[in-house]
């Protein structure tokens, strides 16, 4: 007696039916498909090793490309694409001239990456309806604007740029600097049309906190020369934490001369701590330099970007397991360069320099990845976002 019946067969049909009507014919159809099923799963395995898992996209992992012209950001994409899914445009060539900005982004577009041009505040494309164009060609692969670079750190180190030339006290200073600077955005977005959801993105190495308070919604903690990566992460994490904004990293100039960036291995170490600290951005800043056919790049630093970008796949993005916070006081706009660090630029180190500095790297060797710096501010008393407070003062405030 057959195991199946059909009420119609095609001819085409026959043959089988003649197959699976016999004992021999099911147990060759249940072999079949317990086979079948073996393959897909097997397929799901390694379609699912090959990208990233679900929600891992909400991790942004790229490069800032400085070069001047569209064929050798295409080149350089081309390179990276397949351990990347971020591109800022660094170059103010691209980024101000509308034919060459609208072809990149076309091409990232098309290989399914996100990008952010770098425009200055006075520097920009002269293109009023640019979010527009931005937001309807591009969607969600548009993530905003990179405006101007470095404004801390302007502050301090570059005197005919700075935005805070004299202040009468930190107070004075504070608020000239989150004025200026929240003046600088709204005169950069009004030259565009609807830019009033456009994030502004920058990067930093100094008062990250203020950036945030200035108006800027994402800021990049910059890996660079020989500073400690943990603390600043800790800065700038703290300062976007408090102010509920997002944060990232990017690693940039170590040296001054070739081969001006840290080496692979440190490169790879610098892009793993910044994943497991928690950042949002992860970033390698490229120019176009003579020293090897990528840039500041060479072979090695690729293969360190790509064994993170498998190493991000496979690793969930921890979170912190405990919370607590060094409170520093309002205003106090040290540098954190050392104990002799200036203040907003402005004035030498005063008595309490010393004591924040040795207390934050005390701090960072006991609770490392689960501390952050934060201001002393009105929102800390609004919200309990962290189990312990460390003031700069001595006092200790632990949640219940």
């Amino acid at each position: 007696m057959g195991v199946f019946r059909f009420s119609r067969l095609s001819r085409s049909g026959d043959s089988w039916f003649r197959v699976l009507s016999s004992r021999d014919g099911a147990r060759v159809f249940w072999f079949a498909v317990v086979a079948l099923l073996v393959v897909v799963l097997l397929l799901s395995l390694v379609i699912g090793g090959l990208f990233p898992k679900e929600g891992r996209e909400e991790v942004f992992v790229g490069v800032m490309v400085g070069y001047d012209n569209v064929e050798d950001i295409v080149g350089f994409v081309d390179e990276v694409e397949e351990y990347v899914n971020l591109v800022v445009i660094g170059s103010l060539d691209v980024t101000t001239n509308y034919t060459k900005l609208t072809t990149v982004c076309d091409y990232l577009h098309s290989k399914g990456l996100y990008f952010i041009p770098f425009m200055f505040i006075v520097e920009y494309l002269e293109k009023p309806d640019f979010f527009q164009v931005a937001k309807a060609r591009w969607g969600e692969h548009f993530l905003g604007v990179y405006v101007t670079d470095e404004p801390g750190g302007r502050q301090f180190d570059s005197d005919n740029v700075r935005i805070v030339d004299e202040a009468e006290n930190y107070s004075d200073a504070a608020s000239q600097y989150v004025e200026g600077y929240n003046g600088g955005l709204q005169l950069f977005f009004s030259h565009f049309e609807e830019s009033d959801d456009v994030t502004a993105f920058t990067s930093d190495y100094l008062l990250y906190w203020f950036d945030y308070e200035a108006g800027f919604d994402v800021v990049f903690a910059e890996f660079g020369w020989n500073f400690s990566r943990q603390l600043h992460v800790a800065l700038c994490r703290g300062a976007a934490e408090m102010q509920d904004k997002e944060w990232g990293a990017i690693v940039t100039w170590t040296y001054r001369n070739p081969p001006y960036i840290e080496d692979a291995e440190m490169l790879y170490s610098d892009l793993v701590l910044a994943y497991e600290n928690g950042a949002k951005y992860i970033l390698v800043f490229n120019y176009p330099t003579n020293v090897t056919d990528y840039g500041l790049l060479t072979e090695d630093h690729l293969e360190s970007m790509r064994r993170f970008w498998d190493y991000m796949k496979d690793v969930p993005q921890p979170t912190q397991a405990s919370k607590t916070a060094y409170v520093l006081p309002a205003d106090y706009g040290y540098g954190f360069r050392g104990a002799d660090d200036r203040i907003w630029g402005l004035w030498g180190p005063d008595n309490l320099s010393a004591t924040v500095w040795n207390k934050a790297n005390s701090l960072l060797a006991v609770y490392n990845k689960n501390l952050d710096i934060i201001y002393d501010s009105a929102e800390l008393d609004q919200q309990q976002r962290y189990e312990k407070l460390i003031f700069w003062n001595g006092t200790t405030v632990q949640s219940d």
